[in-house]
C-alpha cells in the first residue's frame, strides 16, 4: 500500500521507518523530498544519492547537495564523481563541501573552469596540492580565489600587516590566520572589541596575548578566551565571565572532536564552563562516572543534551527531564522515546500533581481502560489528550 503523508509533512520530523523514508525519497512532491533532507536524521549514503541524482533539475538538486553538505551527509563514490561533473556551478559549488570527497576529486575542483568552485574548493584542497597549484591559486584572476589562497597559505605563514590590510580579508584572517607578532599584539591592544572577540579564537595566538584577552574589559572578548582548547582548567576558572543559561550556545567543535576519547570526556565533565560541559553531553556514550556527574550538573540544559544524545542517559534523570521538557524538532521523541526511559512502576504517578507525570500512569503495561477513561476527564489537558490518542479508549467506546 503506498505511503501518503495527506496534507501534513510534520511526520517527516521524526524517526522514520525504512518503507517511509522511500516513499518520500520518491515522492512525486519536491517540497516532501527536500523536508526529507532537511529533517530526517541518519540517512545512509545511498539514500542520500538516490534522493539528489533522482532529482532533474539544477535547482533542487543544488538544494538537496548543499543540504548534504550542510549536515556532513557522506554520499557513494559514483555520486560524487557525477556530482563533480555537475552542468549546474552551483552543485558543483556545494559537491566540494561534501564530507568523503575523495581527495583526487576535490583537488580536480580546486581547479574548476568557475572560479566559485574554485573558491568553495580552494582550503580543503590546500593540503593535498603541490606548489604550482597552490601559486596558481595565489595568483587566480578572480579576488575570491585569491582570498580563499591567502587565508590558506597564511595558516602557516605569518600575515604581515600588508596583506592583513587586503580588501576581503581581514574580518576572516583575524579569527584563523597566522598573524606577525606585532600585527597581533596591535589588535590585542588596540582592536575594535569585535575584533578582539574574533581575535581571542585564533589557534595560532601566543599564549600571552591569549592572558592578555581573558582580562580583556569586554564580557564577549573573556567568552571566546574561556571556551579556547589550549587553555588548562585552571586558567579558565579564572577567567571572569557571565553566562546567560538561557542563551543559545553552538556546541563546541573541539569538544564534540574527543567525543571518543574517554580521559579527555572525564576531564572536560569537570569543567567550570557549562558550555564545555553541554558539548560534552553531546556525545553518543560516554563513561558512566561521567554520565553520573553530568545527571546531577547544576546547568539543566546539559542534562537535557544528555536526554537527547546520549544512550546511556540515567533514567532518574529522564525523568526529571521530561517534567518541564516536551522535545525538540531534532529529537521529537526525547527524552520519553529514550530505551533508558521507564516503561514499568508508573502506575505509581496516576494521582501525581504533576501533569507531566501523571499521564505516564499510561504507559505502565498494567494500566487499565478505567485509567484512561478516568484521564480522558482531567483537569488538564495534555492528560486528556494522552488519553484520547489511548486504543484502549477507543476500545472501550465501541
Amino acid at each position: 500500500m503506498p505511503v501518503s503523508f495527506g496534507v501534513s509533512h510534520f511526520p517527516l520530523w521524526r524517526r522514520l521507518p525504512a518503507v517511509v523514508i522511500e516513499a518520500a525519497i520518491v515522492h512525486p512532491e519536491g517540497k516532501v523530498r527536500q523536508l526529507l533532507a532537511e529533517a530526517q536524521p541518519g540517512l545512509t549514503a545511498e539514500q542520500w544519492t538516490r534522493l539528489i541524482l533522482g532529482e532533474r533539475g539544477a535547482r533542487p538538486r543544488w538544494i538537496l547537495t548543499l543540504l548534504a553538505a550542510d549536515q556532513h551527509a557522506e554520499l557513494t563514490d559514483a555520486a560524487y564523481e557525477q556530482l563533480a561533473a555537475d552542468p549546474s556551478v552551483q552543485v558543483r559549488k556545494e559537491t566540494a563541501r561534501l564530507r568523503g570527497l575523495p581527495v583526487r576529486i576535490l583537488t580536480a575542483l580546486a581547479g574548476d573552469e568557475d572560479p566559485s568552485v574554485r573558491a568553495s574548493a580552494c582550503q580543503r584542497a590546500w593540503p593535498h596540492l603541490d606548489g604550482p597549484a597552490r601559486r596558481k591559486l595565489l595568483s587566480d584572476p578572480s579576488g575570491k580565489v585569491r582570498i580563499e589562497a591567502l587565508l590558506r597559505y597564511h595558516r602557516e605563514h605569518p600575515m604581515p600587516r600588508s596583506v592583513f590590510d587586503t580588501e576581503g580579508v581581514r574580518e576572516r584572517a583575524v579569527e584563523s590566520c597566522r598573524l606577525e607578532r606585532g600585527l597581533a599584539e596591535h589588535l590585542a591592544h588596540h582592536g575594535e572589541p569585535a575584533q578582539r572577540s574574533s581575535l581571542a579564537g585564533n589557534p595560532h595566538l601566543d599564549p600571552d596575548l591569549v592572558g592578555l584577552l581573558a582580562q580583556d574589559p569586554d564580557e564577549n572578548v573573556r567568552f571566546v578566551v574561556a571556551t579556547r582548547a589550549d587553555i588548562t582548567e585552571e586558567q579558565r576558572a579564572g577567567i571572569p565571565i557571565d553566562f546567560d543559561p538561557r542563551g543559545h550556545y553552538y556546541p563546541l567543535d573541539w569538544v564534540m572532536a574527543l567525543h571518543e576519547d574517554p580521559g579527555a570526556m572525564r576531564r572536560l565533565a569537570a569543567s567550570s564552563h557549562p558550555l564545555i560541559r553541554r558539548s560534552v553531553a553531546r556525545a553518543r556514550h560516554l563513561p558512566a562516572d561521567v554520565v553520573e556527574r553530568l545527571a546531577r550538573d547544576d546547568d539543566r540544559v546539559v542534562q537535557l543534551f544528555l536526554a537527547e544524545s546520549c544512550d546511556d542517559a540515567p533514567a532518574d534523570m529522564l525523568l526529571r527531564v521530561w517534567q518541564w521538557w516536551t522535545g525538540s524538532l531534532s529529537t521529537p521523541d526525547r527524552p520519553h522515546g529514550h530505551p533508558n526511559f521507564p516503561r514499568r512502576d508508573l502506575l505509581r504517578y496516576a494521582d501525581d500533581p504533576n501533569a507531566r507525570m501523571r499521564q505516564l500512569a499510561l504507559d505502565d503495561p498494567e494500566s487499565t481502560p478505567e485509567l484512561v477513561e478516568r484521564f480522558s476527564r482531567d483537569s488538564n489537558e495534555e492528560v486528556r489528550h494522552r488519553a484520547a490518542s489511548d486504543l484502549r479508549r477507543w476500545v472501550c467506546i465501541f
